[in-house]
């Protein structure tokens, strides 16, 4: 959902704004993924733009969950965030706030999330000597998220943000298919 992208943004950046100001950037973090969640989830997704759907009481719902993830003071801002959301027919752009917002959060707490995706398990010492490598390329802390993708064969893929380092076989054996086309 690229237009999910484009649209996120403003968004996050006012709610990180709201959340520094206030000291809770882990608190609206939790939120914006509990939202993200439950939009997500395939029966309220269907209940998103349905025309037998009131949307003031759906926000309302989807708010009052959210605002249950964690402390934010006023849950009365969560409310008003998913409504404001619902009235834009923004809904569905919530997992893509999130993770923007997070991005925000990242910059000014000096971290970067990488994700390493791996076609088999990676063990806590190769994590470890993986996470200290980083920090050297991006003088930063690093996050480090590890997911198992068995159809990668073998080798490895990280991802920072926009920049993707992949070593997996897979990919390594479509670029020689290309090469080998042409």
């Amino acid at each position: 959902m690229a237009e999910n992208v484009a649209i996120a943004r403003p968004y996050a950046q006012a709610i990180f704004e709201l959340a520094n100001s206030a000291g809770q950037l882990v608190a609206w973090s939790d939120v914006l993924h509990a939202a993200g969640a439950v939009v997500s989830d395939e029966s309220v997704a269907g209940l998103i733009g349905a025309p037998a759907t009131d949307e003031a009481k759906l926000a309302e719902m989807i708010g009052e969950i959210a605002a249950r993830a964690a402390d934010v003071g006023d849950a009365g801002q969560v409310t008003n965030l998913v409504k404001l959301l619902a009235e834009n027919g923004r809904l569905t752009a919530l997992p893509e706030i999130a993770c923007a917002y997070d991005s925000l959060k990242a910059e000014v707490e000096n971290r970067v999330e990488v994700t390493l995706t791996a076609a088999n398990p990676v063990d806590d010492i190769q994590q470890v000597k993986i996470i200290e490598a980083l920090k050297k390329r991006f003088g930063r802390d690093v996050s480090l998220t590890f997911e198992l993708d068995e159809s990668l064969i073998g080798g490895a893929r990280l991802r920072a943000n926009d920049l993707v380092i992949d070593g997996s076989v897979s990919t390594g054996l479509e670029k020689l298919a290309t090469t080998l086309a042409t």
